[in-house]
């Protein structure tokens, strides 16, 4: 019996592994919204706080 809860937690383990490589959809649309400078998320059409960019 904990050989199959074993079992059953490796391929669950395996499984969110996979789906953990996956890239969610807009995730270049996200990093293009970062500073160039400071790293931060760019909220809105503003420049940065940092001033910088």
């Amino acid at each position: 019996m904990i050989v199959k809860v074993i079992f059953f937690f490796l391929i669950f383990m395996g499984v969110m592994a996979m789906f953990g490589r996956l890239r969610f959809p807009g995730h270049k649309l996200l990093s293009k919204r970062k500073c160039a400078k400071c790293g931060r998320y760019r909220i809105g059409k503003g420049p940065c706080d940092c001033g910088k960019a």
